[in-house]
């Protein structure tokens, strides 16, 4: 096993992922859920999370280690800013290895105006990150000015594609709303891919079922954020996850699991 086969099997378990993304500090602030960023972080990781998602300054505020693994966010921009789509790098392979971090990921937004500034750098970092042994998530969405429909299937197709073509680990991206649309994903795919959670849903049942699916498809997992951690009982969403992603049980054992808290 070399390093990084190793620092994967740090943020994964059987081979699966229940990972859940806590960057948004960086484009929209303390939103619901993270102002207590130690706080949320320590239910997630009481939960079974094999891995957390942060940029730099939550790692260096933490105050435990988690068991969870650490994924530190590299790329950023404010929701506010003049070219919210533009991702650019916040900080680096090194820096991450410094703060201990198990590995690293970057956001890509397929078909923004600055598309190509986000891609050099995606290329880039994966040859630095290949050097040290550091992991690669890459999380490609199709997102831009000129982009009608991000969920559209092909579209996501094709952004998956080229995440493995640059020389991510993990790409992470949206479901594509079906089991036969995420199946020709996964089919197109270099590597393994994890799906976005996306926005607060109404219902955990929908997350639930999501997450079902697109495991069903042939993803290797989750990275939900605001499913999780904006839920009253982040910890029981993180043990309903573990039962469908790494137990492969179905919605009804999934939802039992999250009642016991």
């Amino acid at each position: 096993m070399n390093g990084k086969e190793r620092r994967l099997s740090r943020i994964t378990e059987k081979g699966k992922i229940v990972c859940v993304p806590m960057d948004h500090g960086v484009s929209d602030g303390p939103i619901k859920g993270l102002e207590d960023i130690n706080s949320v972080v320590k239910a997630v990781d009481d939960g079974g999370a094999t891995a957390v998602i942060l940029h730099k300054g939550p790692i260096k505020a933490l105050r435990f280690t988690p068991n969870a693994g650490i994924i530190m966010h590299i790329s950023g921009s404010t929701s506010y800013g003049q070219t919210p789509y533009h991702k650019v790098l916040v900080a680096g392979v090194e820096e991450a290895i410094r703060l201990g971090a198990d590995a690293i990921s970057m956001h890509i937004n397929v078909g923004a105006m600055d598309e190509k500034h986000m891609l050099k750098d995606l290329g880039r970092v994966a040859d630095i990150a290949d050097r040290y042994g550091i992991p690669l998530i890459a999380m490609m969405y199709v997102r831009g000015e000129s982009v009608k429909n991000q969920y559209d299937p092909e579209l996501i197709k094709r952004a998956v594609r080229l995440g493995g073509e640059l020389g991510a680990d993990i790409v992470k991206a949206p479901y594509t709303g079906t089991i036969e649309t995420f199946k020709e994903v996964v089919r197109g795919s270099l590597v393994p891919v994890a799906i976005a959670g996306g926005p607060k849903l109404e219902k955990l049942d929908d997350a639930l079922r999501m997450a079902k699916d697109a495991i069903e498809a042939g993803a290797i997992g989750v990275t939900f954020g605001r499913n999780v951690f904006q839920d009253l009982n982040p910890k029981g969403v993180v043990r309903a996850l573990r039962k469908i992603v790494i137990d492969g049980a179905g919605l009804n054992e999934a939802l039992e699991e999250y009642r016991k808290g």
